[in-house]
């Protein structure tokens, strides 16, 4: 049976939301304007004061749903019950996109960074922030064998998680497969002969980086179509992956 538009246009509003937990980083988004948010969800043990009652304020003021609910089913909307305060919030990201959407976003060429299994969610939020910063167009996020975008990545990325393309997919090696028809595909790697330096880049380049302890698996390595290295002085044999992002981020 084939879905209907009406299912696949809702399915696609809610692939597009990010779900934040805290009473202070709820009370942040609410605080920015340049943000929209969806719903949000409290816990109806929550006292309507201090934050909460700011919360509430902001809520009010900006005219957003307020759904309540018990611990238990607050604890599965946030995932995270020991941290959670409460307090969820729901994010429509106009930036969070998924990855069938590249060729259209970018008629011209991208440089974009592709994420193997980076489960630090500091490093996540800090190759943000070097993405927005330097010359990348996005960054390619698979939902599986990944940290998730949470407070923590948002706290990382210093007000950047926002501004930076992020397309998301289930698992990477489809997604690779797919875009190699039109673009080359670098992997990172302490092994490989070819330098960063080295690259002429193509109009349409990925940028793959691998786990932080492990590199680039030999699963999505087999979708790359070359491996590059960082020069390293002084015997040293790697670099921390957000380090590296930010090498990408800044090559002419």
């Amino acid at each position: 049976m084939k879905d209907s538009p009406e299912y696949l246009k809702k399915k696609a509003f809610i692939e597009r939301l990010m779900t934040f937990y805290g009473r202070h980083v709820v009370l942040e988004l609410l605080g920015d304007p340049n943000i929209t948010i969806h719903k949000v969800h409290l816990s109806r043990s929550n006292k309507a004061e201090g934050v909460i009652a700011t919360i509430l304020e902001r809520a009010r003021e900006r005219e957003v749903d307020v759904c309540y609910y018990d611990k238990a089913a607050l604890s599965r909307i946030s995932k995270n019950a020991k941290h959670d305060q409460g307090v969820a919030v729901d994010v429509l990201s106009e930036r969070y996109l998924h990855v069938n959407s590249i060729p259209q976003y970018y008629s011209e060429g991208y440089r974009l960074l592709a994420l193997d299994g980076i489960h630090n969610p500091q490093n996540l939020g800090m190759i943000i922030r070097s993405a927005a910063a330097g010359n990348i167009d996005g960054i390619i996020l698979p939902k599986h064998n990944s940290t998730k975008i949470s407070p923590l990545v948002m706290k990382a990325s210093a007000g950047t998680l926002f501004k930076m393309e992020i397309f998301y997919c289930d698992t990477l090696v489809p997604t690779l497969a797919s875009l190699g028809v039109e673009a080359e595909i670098f992997a990172l790697s302490s092994h490989a002969v070819k330098h960063l330096e080295a690259v002429t880049l193509p109009k349409k380049s990925i940028f793959v980086l691998g786990n932080e302890s492990e590199g680039v698996s030999a699963e999505v390595l087999s979708c790359c179509n070359h491996t590059i290295a960082i020069p390293m002085n002084r015997g040293v044999e790697s670099l921390n992956v957000a380090v590296t992002a930010a090498l990408i981020a800044f090559k002419p």
